[in-house]
């Protein structure tokens, strides 16, 4: 052990002593004079009425505001990190345009005061597709959200106050209310136009979360809203960053804080409301009132806005023509099959409505669900940006390939489309939507409980699928993103592998040298991080990590779970060498399924999961061990990558594994 000296000690008590007296608290009733401490990103802006305007009344907008200077958060208890307790409160005020507006609003902490991948719309401009969940956000943020999202992420309603840590699929989250002194609960909404008040109290000793809104001028009610119990020194770095985020998407409102008090050194100032600016519109002023004016401007000139509104349908028509006709740039486009009519696509959706989403497809867009009205067939429609001209020809071209594709474990493609820079794939619908959400969907009252028996099942269905990609079609092909989101159900819960062959988007256009690293964290081989390069074994790697994930029952990365448990694959691993690998088996299936069997696939996932590409088995020789017509060998080790050295070694010894490897 290595001998702490009286330096150590001086410079560990230095540390304790300053992150113990480093301490901020202010107080903003306006942001006339706030435009030096404040940090502002996009489309935010402080108004000449001292308002700090996040979004304005335009769609597809993105905000952000941060205090400008970083703030301690985390403190040091007999060697222990601890959240600091804080306090903040704020005046909030959502106008929106018309009779309907979107998204929300956020108060957030962060490690930075820019969040370049933040999103639009549902993501409220916190998080994006491509990192929304990942446990190194370390983010924390209340969520003021007045859209319902239709599933992605299970939100309670169309107007609640919720807690995200890490992922805007809320820890907790509640209808938009407060406890009136009679102790009964007054439901408000969140974009009635009037301003509201929100207090946000952590006591970082008894690790209590409380959040409390009301209307004005109704006082802090005695009783929170949601008192929730969290300990947020794992989410928390030493210092970070406080403040705001909010987005529009196709609706739009006006998203705007009033005034704004903070301190980490106890209750936060409260705010004086004799002192606030002018809000965005006159206290009172309903939308009765605005009618009456509009109605009069109507009947004071019904000549002129007749004609407009001829002028308006006319345009609107041959702008909805234009946006509907398809234009063939060159004659390769008329030779690739399975092409679909751009209006057949836009009809089937309505207008590609936020309604019809069924999710996000990661940072290709949105998955639609749709009705073609010629053939009344339900089919789900990708619809994907492309920015760059050069590759687009290659990838329809491939596209049209991968349409030929017939295999009952594969998601049948059924077409695509181009428009502009756009590509529409459309798929097969599948009625049970994917595996992930039937596993881990557990606030839907209807899911259903998948037993030992359909689970073998599911993945012998997407160990076939993979075998025809990598063997038994005219060329090989690498999935490159197999994971439970990935394998979608039917009626019958017949397993089909999807969005095979996407991820070649990456490589068109780009310098042949290039490469990108390609799949989802936890699914990926260790050797993509230095070869960027997918291949048949890097699929085997992620299909192992879906075997483990199905049988335990939990996803590959696991925030919420103890220190030892976070990482499935280590979890498995250390579970298989102190002797109770049935330890790791989902509880829902744990008392009626056949061990040997449950054993048997514990053991092929950590197989399939070695680190060194050539020991880990074929997909054909994993159907065999599926099947059981072939044995696991017991003679041999497991190998994986020592993050150490970087260098290949046999780290724990295993009674079994798959292959060999010459480590030298």
């Amino acid at each position: 052990m290595v001998s702490r000296g009286p330096v150590f000690e001086f410079i560990l008590l230095s540390s304790y002593f300053w992150l113990h007296c480093s301490s901020e608290n202010f107080i903003f009733n306006g942001f006339k004079q706030a435009t030096d401490r404040l940090s502002l990103v996009n489309s935010t802006k402080i108004t000449k009425d001292g308002l700090l305007q996040l979004t304005n009344d335009t769609s597809n907008a993105l905000g952000q505001a941060f205090f400008s200077s970083p703030i301690p958060m985390i403190k040091i208890n007999e060697n222990v990190s601890e959240a600091i307790s804080f306090s903040t409160s704020f005046i909030l005020d959502i106008v929106t345009v018309g009779s309907a507006g979107g998204h929300g609003l956020t108060f957030v902490i962060a490690p930075s005061k820019k969040l370049p991948e933040a999103y639009i719309a549902n993501y409220l401009g916190l998080f994006s597709p491509s990192n929304n969940g990942n446990f190194s956000n370390h983010v924390f943020a209340v969520e003021f959200d007045h859209v319902m999202d239709n599933g992605l992420f299970n939100d309670t309603d169309d107007n609640h106050v919720g807690v995200d840590l890490n992922s805007l699929k809320s820890n907790t989250s509640y209808k938009a209310a407060y406890y009136s002194n009679q102790n009964s609960m007054v439901q408000f909404r969140l974009e009635s136009g009037k301003p509201i008040q929100a207090w946000i109290d952590y006591n970082g000793t008894n690790k209590i979360l409380d959040i409390t809104v009301s209307p004005l001028p109704i006082p802090k009610p005695s009783r929170a809203l949601i008192s929730y119990q969290v300990d947020l020194a794992p989410i928390f770095k030493n210092e970070m960053y406080v403040g705001f985020t909010s987005s529009t998407g196709k609706l739009a409102s006006s998203h705007y804080i009033i005034a704004w008090s903070f301190s980490n050194e106890g209750l936060s100032q409260a705010i004086d409301l004799s002192r606030l600016p002018k809000f965005p519109h006159p206290p009172g002023t309903t939308t009765v009132s605005r009618s009456k004016v509009i109605k009069v401007a109507i009947l004071s000139s019904v000549a002129t806005l007749a004609v407009i509104a001829i002028l308006f349908g006319v345009s609107l028509y041959l702008w909805q023509r234009a946006k509907l006709a398809e234009r063939i740039e060159d004659n390769w486009e008329r030779e690739h099959p399975h092409r679909l009519p751009y209006k057949d696509l836009y009809r089937a959706t309505k207008g590609f409505k936020e309604t019809k989403i069924l999710g996000t497809g990661g940072i290709f867009g949105h998955v639609y669900k749709g009705l073609l009205s010629k053939t009344k067939e339900m089919v789900a429609i990708k619809k994907i940006s492309n920015n760059a001209r050069q590759g687009m020809r290659e990838f329809v071209a491939e596209i049209s390939s991968l349409g030929r594709m017939r295999h009952q474990n594969l998601v049948e493609l059924r077409g695509w489309c181009k428009i502009n820079q756009d590509l529409l794939l459309v798929y097969e619908f599948m009625t049970k939507g994917s595996l992930d959400a039937l596993l881990f969907n557990h606030n839907n009252e209807t899911r259903i409980i998948l037993t030992w028996e359909q689970r073998l099942k599911i993945l012998k269905g997407v160990a076939s699928g993979l075998l025809y990609l990598h063997e038994e079609w005219e060329q090989q092909v690498v999935h490159r993103d197999v994971k439970s989101s990935n394998v979608l159900l039917g009626s019958d819960l017949n397993a089909k592998l999807g969005d095979f062959g996407l991820a070649r988007l990456y490589e068109h256009g780009t310098n042949p040298h290039t490469t990108h690293v390609v799949g989802s964290l936890g699914y990926m081989a260790p050797e993509l991080s230095y070869t960027g390069k997918g291949t048949t074994s890097s699929d085997v790697f992620a299909f192992g990590m879906l075997v483990l994930e199905v049988v335990c029952g939990r996803r590959p990365i696991e925030n919420d779970a103890p220190t030892d448990e976070l990482n499935l694959l280590e979890w498995v691993r250390d579970c298989e060498v102190h002797g109770h690998l049935m330890k790791v088996v989902d509880p829902c299936i744990a008392n009626e399924c056949d061990n040997q069997e449950v054993e048997m696939a514990l053991k092929l996932g950590l197989v399939c999961c070695q680190s060194i590409a050539e020991v880990r088995p074929s997909v054909r020789q994993v159907i065999q061990y599926l099947n059981g017509t072939e044995q696991l060998p017991n003679d041999l080790k497991l190998v994986y990558l020592n993050p150490d050295s970087m260098s290949f070694a046999a780290q724990k010894s295993f009674p079994w594994s798959y292959g060999s490897a010459d480590l030298s």
